[in-house]
């Protein structure tokens, strides 16, 4: 119960700004005016070249100028999140045997209260990887401070959007539930035997079959399942640091691009998908992205396995035999789970995607749904609390990093021809979330069709380089994250991601598409509200 409360709390604490918000009648900070007043002094003072933009803007508001610097910085920091984590470890062993050393000399026990170090613990904090943009977040509000005071940092609060953290947050727990994973298992476990339930069948299934269930359950929800059956069938059986990262690195990019089946799994589809933005639907995502999208997982998969296939093969030689055909095999038994707590959960993780815009009604949910696990509690395991909180965090910290990025994005997506916008968005992904890429696009008035093409394609093309480059990574990092070491090295995972994004890339750019131009064409709706200047545009979530 205890942990349960903790969870209700943290959700409870990510949904305050959003509420706040509703009811924040304060004007929007002086930043946030200057940044939406950028494109009209740009023309009036005849600055037309990127830099110019950037260092027009750059002078007018010096705050968002520090605020990128800021936002660098936890970048530039997560690369020392493993560093971090080996002197934590180092201090931690030096002060227990220290302690030790002076309990015996008195003639006493140590007790684990002695043990602490306040030292070894500061820089453990500083070096988990999901804390680290929630920890300049505070240095960001002390910047903000300095500039303004604190109805700036009030009315930018209130501004930001954390509906997708709670949405995370929710997700991840339900996922991750004994029920949902054994369902998820028995339906991939189809596809498994026809590899024998090997290693390589489980591993080829789950990376394979797993992403493209995100276009259906969303891209969190598919990360999660696939990151802890990759957990149970492949992690632990303690293959090769290269084959491990090369597997989150073929994990990350397939999610990334799984969820482009339909319009709105995928968080850079979603940003656009609404008729008043570019107007996809689920047939077009389909038959326009799709299909590339089925054959960069396929391809680059397989050419994972083609290298990999020797220590595929080694790691089942130890296994039990269970079929009987003399290979091992994962195979086993389980104590079943009735059906009905099965559909229960399913349902509860339906009602949660399809209201993913409303944390009011999937919170309430998701509380309905903890007491139906404490009546349940028999063919559970313990909420999963620990990950789904800190990578909420993690999200939260990067949205509000994120929201003061596009002073200088913009610019730079708005004067981009095709390939260089491409090539922009996929390297620019990997230091932003991807749906900030794509919403800031959808900013950009008069964009034309290709353009649309090449950022969107570009996102989600990038999404499995960086952490921080998709929202679902987190959770598969937090899930993952004890199989190496010490923690994930960031140029690692960007080194073991970089060849499926290249395929993935190739598919989306080399094969030509005569559909686009009618599929980005410009609802009516949108022609409709342009041909009435007067009436009220809601503000978009950013």
């Amino acid at each position: 119960m205890k942990h349960l409360l903790l969870l209700f709390i943290s959700l409870v604490s990510l949904s305050l700004p959003t509420f706040a918000a509703s009811g924040h009648s304060a004007e929007p900070p002086p930043f946030k005016v200057a940044m939406d007043n950028f494109s009209a002094l740009e023309e009036a003072a005849g600055k037309t070249s990127i830099m110019e933009k950037i260092s027009f803007r750059a002078h007018e508001e010096p705050f968002l100028l520090v605020a990128t610097i800021i936002f660098i910085c936890a970048i530039l920091h997560t690369f020392f999140a493993v560093p971090i984590t080996k002197l934590a470890h180092k201090i931690q062993h030096d002060h227990d045997a220290e302690i030790r050393r002076q309990k015996e000399a008195a003639g006493q026990h140590a007790y684990a209260q002695d043990m602490v170090s306040f030292k070894a613990t500061v820089l453990h904090f500083l070096g988990e990887i999901e804390a680290i943009f929630g920890i300049w977040v505070i240095v960001l509000v002390g910047a903000m401070m300095a500039f303004y005071n604190v109805d700036a940092v009030e009315s930018y609060m209130s501004s930001v959007n954390f509906t997708e953290p709670m949405f995370v947050v929710v997700i991840m727990a339900l996922a991750s539930t004994r029920p949902v994973l054994r369902f998820a298992e028995n339906c991939l476990r189809l596809f498994a035997k026809i590899g024998k339930e090997t290693p390589t069948a489980w591993w080829l299934s789950i990376l394979i079959i797993g992403p493209l269930l995100g276009s259906f359950i969303t891209e969190p929800g598919a990360m999660t399942i696939s990151a802890m059956l990759l957990a149970k069938k492949f992690y632990s059986l303690r293959p090769s640091p290269r084959f491990a990262y090369g597997t989150l690195g073929l994990l990350f990019v397939n999610i990334s691009v799984g969820g482009v089946l339909t319009n709105f799994a995928a968080p850079p589809v979603l940003m656009v998908a609404s008729p008043e933005k570019w107007g996809l639907t689920t047939t077009e995502m389909i038959t326009h992205f799709g299909d590339k999208a089925v054959l960069g997982i396929l391809s680059s998969t397989i050419l994972y396995f083609l290298f990999f296939r020797k220590e595929l093969t080694q790691l089942g030689s130890s296994l039990v035999d269970h079929d009987g055909d003399g290979k091992g095999d994962l195979a086993g038994k389980h104590r079943p789970i009735p059906l009905w707590v099965t559909i229960v959960h399913l349902f509860f993780m339906a009602v949660t995607v399809y209201f993913a815009h409303f944390p009011s009604i999937f919170i309430g949910g998701f509380l309905f749904f903890l007491a139906f696990r404490l009546a349940t509690a028999h063919y559970q395991d313990e909420v999963n609390l620990r990950g789904p909180i800190l990578v909420g965090f993690f999200l939260s910290g990067l949205v509000i990093h994120g929201g003061l990025q596009g002073w200088w994005l913009a610019p730079i997506l708005s004067s981009l021809p095709e390939w260089p916008l491409f090539i922009g968005a996929t390297v620019l992904t990997s230091f932003n979330d991807n749906a900030a890429i794509t919403f800031l696009a959808s900013q950009v008035p008069g964009l034309a069709a290709h353009m649309k093409y090449a950022v969107l394609t570009g996102a989600v093309t990038g999404g499995g380089l960086t952490v921080i480059a998709n929202a679902p990574n987190p959770a598969g990092q937090a899930l993952l994250g004890r199989f190496f070491g010490d923690g994930v090295s960031p140029a690692k995972l960007a080194a073991a991601a970089i060849i499926p994004t290249f395929i993935v890339g190739s598919y989306f750019m080399l094969f030509p598409d005569r559909g686009i131009d009618k599929m980005f064409e410009q609802p009516p709706a949108v022609e409709h509200a342009e041909a009435a200047p007067d009436a009220a545009t809601p503000e978009p979530a950013h």
